[in-house]
C-alpha cells in the first residue's frame, strides 16, 4: 500500500476530529484535549460536547465540516446505522474526504461496514481503520481502554501515538473489520461472566451470605474478574447507570449471533444471555448498564437483593 499521510502525529501539528462524545466518547475525546491536540467535534445533540467545547474545543455543524478541518477523525457512535449514516451520508465524512486522511471508527459495529468504510476511503486516496474499545466508562475516563484494531498495519502505526493516549493494551488484529471480530470475542465473554457474576449474588443472596464478605473471597479466586471487581458493587448499591448502555450490548450480541450463523457457528450461551438482556430491555432498563442483567435473573428468581 502507498501510504502518504499528512504529516507525523504531534499536539500542535495533527488536526484532531471528533463525533460522537456519549458516555465514553467525550473523556476519550478529551483526553486528547489534555494532550494538547487540536479538536474540532460533532454530536447530534449538542449539549453532550459542552465540556470539550468548554475546554477550547471547535463546533462543526455537520461530519463533513469535522472532516474539512481534520488530519484524523474519530468516531465513537452507538449502532450500524449511526456509522453508515456518519460515514455515506451527503454530508458525512466520506463526502469531504481528501487524501491523506485518516478516518477510525471506534464503534462496535458490524465488520462488513468497517470493510465498507475501508474500501470507500481508499478510493478517494484516504485511510481507515476499525478500532473498538473495551473497558466501559471507567477504561474511558483513566485512559485504560483495550482498543482492537483493524486495518492497514502502516496506518495503525502512523496513529499509534493517538490510540496510546486513551488506552494502554493496543493491539493490532489484521485487515479491514479483524479489529471488529475481535470485540465482538470481547463481548461474547463478557456476555458468559456478567451472568455468571449475577446468578452468583442473587445464589449468595438467598443463602443467606453477606455478599461483600463473599466477594472479597471469590474476586481475589479463580473467579476473579473485570465484572466482579467494577460491577458487582455498583449492583449491591442498586447502582445501574451505565458504563455501557444495555441497548448497545444487545446490539453487540446481536452482531456476533448474525456473524455466527454467517459462520455456522453455534453460540448456545451468547444466544441465552441474548434473550435474558431482551428482558431487561422490555422491562424499561434499555438505558441503564449492563450490569442491570440482575434485573432479569431477580425476577426469575421471585426476589431482589437490597441496596447496600
Amino acid at each position: 500500500m502507498d501510504v502518504r499521510f499528512h504529516e507525523i502525529i504531534a499536539p500542535g501539528q495533527t488536526r484532531i476530529g471528533w463525533i460522537g462524545t456519549g458516555v465514553m466518547g467525550v473523556s476519550m475525546c478529551g483526553h486528547l484535549i489534555g494532550r494538547g491536540y487540536s479538536l474540532t467535534v460533532h454530536n447530534r445533540t449538542r449539549t453532550k460536547a459542552q465540556p470539550l467545547l468548554d475546554r477550547g474545543a471547535r463546533w462543526a455543524n455537520s461530519p463533513a465540516e469535522v472532516t474539512e478541518h481534520s488530519d484524523v477523525v474519530f468516531t465513537m457512535l452507538g449502532f450500524p446505522q449511526d456509522v453508515h449514516e456518519v460515514y455515506f451520508a451527503d454530508r458525512g465524512i466520506l463526502s469531504a474526504a481528501r487524501p491523506g486522511v485518516v478516518m477510525i471508527d471506534m464503534t462496535t459495529t458490524k465488520p462488513s461496514l468497517s470493510s465498507q468504510i475501508a474500501a470507500a476511503a481508499q478510493s478517494k486516496g484516504a485511510f481507515a481503520l476499525d478500532a473498538p474499545v473495551s473497558g466501559g466508562d471507567v477504561g474511558a475516563k483513566n485512559a485504560t481502554l483495550s482498543i482492537m484494531v483493524g486495518g492497514d498495519r502502516d496506518v495503525f502505526e502512523h496513529v499509534l501515538l493517538l490510540f496510546e493516549v486513551m488506552g494502554k493494551n493496543i493491539v493490532y488484529q489484521g485487515g479491514p473489520g479483524a479489529g471488529q471480530h475481535a470485540k465482538l470475542c470481547n463481548q461474547i465473554v463478557i456476555a458468559g461472566t456478567m451472568i455468571g457474576v449475577c446468578e452468583s449474588l442473587i445464589y449468595g443472596y438467598k443463602a443467606g451470605l453477606n455478599l461483600e464478605t463473599m466477594l472479597s473471597s471469590i474476586r481475589s479466586g479463580a473467579a476473579a474478574c473485570w465484572t466482579l471487581d467494577n460491577l458487582a458493587p455498583r449492583i449491591l448499591k442498586r447502582n445501574f447507570d451505565p458504563g455501557f448502555f444495555v441497548e448497545h450490548f444487545i446490539k453487540d450480541m446481536g452482531i456476533a449471533l448474525e456473524e455466527a450463523r454467517r459462520m455456522d457457528v453455534s453460540l448456545p450461551g451468547l444466544t441465552l444471555v441474548h434473550q435474558l438482556y431482551l428482558a431487561v430491555q422490555a422491562q424499561g432498563h434499555g438505558r441503564c448498564g449492563t450490569h442491570a442483567l440482575i434485573r432479569a435473573l431477580e425476577h426469575l428468581s421471585g426476589c431482589e437483593i437490597p441496596a447496600r
